[in-house]
């Protein structure tokens, strides 16, 4: 599918994870049409997510341009080092190709049954982004945190960019924790929905405050299908209808779910045609 979009055009190809799912994941009920997308409560817990740094090194050898998008990866899951050497290793492989959305994400489950405090989730999300911007560009490296420290540590080999793979954020609200991590890391902002007039005020306000410009920072916006039932595919055309707003609104990356809009695999590759022929008209 990776192949097919980057020879129609399509700019990037996202993932998102979780490591596992448990009780509750479905909680708010699912999805009366199963293309939704899976969002925080609605998911069966039996859903695959495959690992999304194996599955995007694997897109990484089958391709040459397009954008590796790993568009949730749970952080505080995770040691900073060992997370960073995966990061740092894949962005080498794709030689830049890597774009990273650290997330603490929202299932308590998930953090039980790793044995991680889901209560600390923010704190266990900021230490590893200082430590990693420390590990990516400096040897040997040195940081100390309230949970996690190292001393002279020789992270190698490096990321392909010298700061490391392109970091984007995102969430439902636009917290001040968020706002924090956009203006000390962020290249680009990708909302869990559509952000208010007020959350983009304060974003811009909070870029200017740390000393950066609203263009350091791509605005990601998306499309969403309309089903007219339980089992029938969205109108791709009624979908891109709330294209040309968001561009209006700074937002220059637009993400689709193919598997909203066509069901047959063999037609992927005109879907994929289609839509980039739409969206350059």
């Amino acid at each position: 599918m990776a192949v097919e979009a980057e020879e129609a055009g399509f700019d990037g190809v996202m993932v998102s994870e979780h490591v596992v799912l448990g009780p509750g994941s479905d909680a708010d009920g699912l999805p009366a049409n199963p293309r939704e997308y899976a969002l925080p409560g609605n998911q069966d817990p039996a859903t695959a997510w495959p690992d999304p740094l194996v599955l995007l090194g694997a897109i990484a050898a089958s391709t040459t341009r397009i954008r590796l998008i790993a568009s949730a990866i749970i952080a505080p899951l995770r040691h900073p080092l060992l997370l960073a050497k995966g990061l740092a290793t894949l962005d080498l492989l794709s030689q830049g190709r890597l774009v990273v959305q650290p997330t603490v994400s929202w299932h308590r489950a998930e953090y039980e049954a790793i044995g991680v405090p889901f209560e600390s989730r923010g704190d266990l999300l900021d230490e590893p982004l200082a430590a990693w911007r420390v590990l990516w560009r400096q040897t040997p490296a040195s940081f100390t945190g309230e949970r996690y420290g190292f001393s002279e540590s020789y992270l190698e080999p490096k990321p392909y960019r010298p700061d490391g793979p392109t970091l984007w954020f995102g969430g439902r609200t636009l917290h001040e924790r968020l706002l924090s991590r956009l203006v000390a890391y962020g290249l680009g902002f990708n909302p869990l929905g559509t952000p208010s007039e007020e959350d983009m005020t304060r974003l811009r306000a909070a870029m200017a405050e740390g000393g950066r410009s609203m263009g350091e920072l791509e605005l990601v916006g998306g499309t969403r299908g309309t089903f007219p039932d339980a089992t029938s595919i969205a109108d791709l055309g009624t979908a891109l209808e709330s294209v040309p707003g968001q561009l209006l609104r700074g937002f220059t990356t637009i993400c689709i779910k193919p598997s909203q809009f066509v069901d047959d695999p063999a037609r992927l590759p005109a879907f994929c045609r289609e839509v980039v022929a739409r969206l350059s008209r």
